[in-house]
């Protein structure tokens, strides 16, 4: 057999460092280095289901691509693609009619798996069309988890640059479609609700406009807005999210 040159052995270790790290769980933000703590004796782990349909919203401007690497981060995890789907709207129209999109968009969904409830995760203004539907439309009843990235949640100040939409509008801080979902319990019916927000965001100004009252709310150490998007460790923590 020949014998491979030390140069050429150290790249195949690196290739595979490389890999391990991308594809192995993601250890959640802030706990680096943390071991996981022994279950006790007799206790059985936890079964994490898979089977929920999951419905991706993307934010102001943005479209199913963006959802690339989080779905195959969530088929690492053991979702079939089958039960990914990428919700698309009008940026430029108004979240109202976005919402009501989502809502038959889930009804879809629902009736082609056959499930009766699906996860969304959302990202940016996608935060205000899930919001809308979750909590003014009813549609909690429909709804496991959400996952809320970086979400627009009580407005952004940055949608001062395009308020000739009414979508912006809707997002800016303040605004009666702000009000209307904030108002009363942002986390309504059974739904498990959790947010991802970091300082480093730059987008969602105050970037702790995406906490919502009664979610689990994750502050991530510095993240921009759409580094989001191809983060395998933050995309890794809400697959196990929404399976628990």
């Amino acid at each position: 057999m020949p014998r491979r040159s030390p140069r050429r052995l150290l790249g195949v270790l690196a290739t595979a460092t490389v890999a391990f790290t991308l594809f192995s769980p993601a250890t959640p933000a802030g706990a680096a280095g943390t071991a996981t703590p022994a279950r006790p004796a007799g206790v059985a782990a936890r079964q994490l289901s898979t089977a929920t349909p999951v419905v991706f919203v993307h934010g102001y401007t943005g479209n199913a691509s963006n959802w690339t690497t989080a779905m195959s981060v969530f088929r690492l995890n053991g979702w079939s693609a089958s039960n990914l789907f990428a919700y698309e709207y009008d940026s430029y129209g108004d979240n109202v009619t976005n919402a009501r999109g989502l809502a038959a968009f889930v009804d879809n969904v629902k009736a082609r798996t056959g499930a009766s409830k699906v996860a969304i995760v959302n990202h940016s203004m996608g935060g205000l069309v899930s919001q809308y539907y979750l909590k003014v439309l009813g549609g909690n009843t429909s709804v496991s988890h959400l996952a809320s990235i970086a979400g627009a949640n009580h407005g952004t100040t940055s949608a001062g640059a395009c308020l000739s939409y009414t979508t912006c509008q809707q997002m800016y801080p303040g605004s009666s479609f702000i009000a209307q979902i904030s108002s009363g319990d942002e986390t309504p019916g059974t739904t498990r609700y959790a947010t991802w927000y970091s300082a480093c965001d730059g987008i969602i100004l105050p970037y702790t406009s995406t906490r919502l009252d009664g979610a689990t709310n994750n502050n991530v150490p510095c993240q921009t807005h759409i580094g989001y998007l191809t983060d395998t460790a933050v995309l890794g923590q809400i697959a196990r999210f929404v399976a628990s």
